[in-house]
């Protein structure tokens, strides 16, 4: 098979990068918020937290079990903008109808449009960070992705932000359906990318076949640097995914209540300043799988000093380190898939690496709660230990020499631009 996308030139221009910015914080802030927005939405038309409960969790699973399908289909379809961006058009139009059917429409038919809304959102989280590689030249690739973890960064401060006042001062329709609308601007702008249709492509490479359901998987199992970097952020993220809990047990413990989300909100902070901080100076980027393995021990030793902080603003200060030491790490680890993944599954592994991660820490949150009993220090040194299991894994998994795939996408990585 010719491999299309090595072959082609890069299609951004000067102003790509702000506008796929733009798109991915408007998508990514109303994915976060939509969490808080449904939750609100069934307590106050249906009196019914469970049905919020529900929601979520139709609209979280396929994020996961959808990621395989998503990115094989992006990975074989020609006109990827349209497919990208009428994807989280989707998605934006079903939180709209969502807002107006939660609590009116039967539970079933609302679980049901949930459901489908979460098998596009893989698009708006891998999906849309795989459209770098083809919209910036090489050189260019490593600040850009740094700049896209801040745009994670900033939807998962604003997202739930904006669903929390909204919902409080006018009502939480009204706040699902804004995020909505935000979304729907999201893909509106995935439309404007220059991203040329793929050519050298047959009728046979645009079907998708149950056989390449997999092959993302394989290269995730068998290339060393992309199988280190997933797995250990995999294994770190698990520890990540427990601090909400963590939180609201520190918030307890020092009689703190404004800790119980000003902890996190320190955290994705210091995520967003350490984001910053790696995309002003790069360091490493010429190894990011090694950069993601020091910045998960590095994470680790402030979260393990946590339970002796004393304080609850002490506590918060080291949240704030710990998510600063995250920041190069996420960034690190999409320059690594963009770097090692081969064109072909391209997408597939920006999709299966992000269900993966979000697997992790759902596990870990629900861990958390179960082992509430065991205290907020015991879980905040386990957190700690995630961090360096992860780079220990990690590193195990990186030795030897790279795979011939890993070789070829790292050549992809320093492909002309466009003239």
């Amino acid at each position: 098979m010719t491999n299309v996308t090595e072959a082609q030139h890069r299609t951004g221009s000067p102003s790509a990068l702000p506008v796929y910015l733009t798109a991915a914080a408007l998508a990514r802030t109303a994915d976060e918020g939509a969490r808080v927005a449904l939750v609100m939405v069934a307590a106050q038309r249906a009196g019914s937290p469970a049905l919020g409960g529900a929601l979520v969790a139709a609209l979280m699973i396929p994020h996961v079990a959808a990621a395989p399908v998503a990115g094989a289909l992006a990975d074989s379809v020609r006109r990827r903008r349209l497919f990208h961006g009428g994807g989280i058009v989707l998605y934006g139009v079903a939180l709209a109808a969502l807002a107006a059917l939660v609590g009116r429409a039967d539970d079933l038919v609302a679980l049901a449009l949930a459901a489908a809304a979460g098998c596009v959102a893989p698009l708006v989280t891998g999906g849309l960070t795989s459209l770098l590689g083809e919209l910036l030249p090489g050189g260019r690739l490593t600040r850009a992705f740094s700049a896209d973890a801040v745009s994670y960064n900033l939807a998962g401060i604003c997202g739930p932000a904006v669903a929390a006042a909204l919902g409080t001062a006018a009502s939480a329709a009204l706040a699902l359906a804004v995020l909505g609308a935000a979304a729907t601007a999201g893909g509106l702008l995935v439309f404007s990318l220059r991203l040329h249709p793929r050519t050298g492509m047959d009728a046979g490479q645009e079907r998708l076949r149950p056989a390449d359901l997999l092959r993302g998987a394989a290269v995730l199992i068998h290339d060393r640097p992309l199988r280190s970097v997933t797995w250990a952020s995999s294994v770190g993220q698990a520890g990540i995914g427990a601090l909400p809990v963590v939180s609201v047990l520190l918030a307890h413990e020092h009689h703190a209540p404004w800790a119980t989300g000003g902890l996190m909100t320190a955290f994705a902070v210091g995520a967003l300043a350490g984001s910053l901080s790696y995309a002003y100076r790069p360091v490493g980027e010429q190894q990011p799988e090694r950069v993601v393995l020091w910045g998960l021990l590095a994470t680790g030793v402030p979260l393990a000093t946590v339970p002796w902080a004393g304080h609850a603003t002490m506590a918060a200060a080291l949240f704030a380190a710990a998510g600063f030491c995250t920041g190069p790490v996420f960034s690190a680890l999409l320059a690594s898939r963009e770097r090692y993944a081969p064109a072909p599954v391209r997408t597939q592994i920006f999709t299966l690496g992000a269900g993966l991660k979000s697997t992790f820490a759902a596990a870990g949150a629900a861990a958390a709660g179960a082992l509430n009993g065991l205290g907020a220090g015991s879980l905040l040194l386990g957190t700690a230990a995630c961090q360096v299991v992860a780079a220990v894994l990690g590193g195990a998994l990186l030795t030897g020499r790279r795979t011939a795939q890993a070789q070829r996408g790292s050549g992809a990585t320093h492909r002309p631009p466009c003239p």
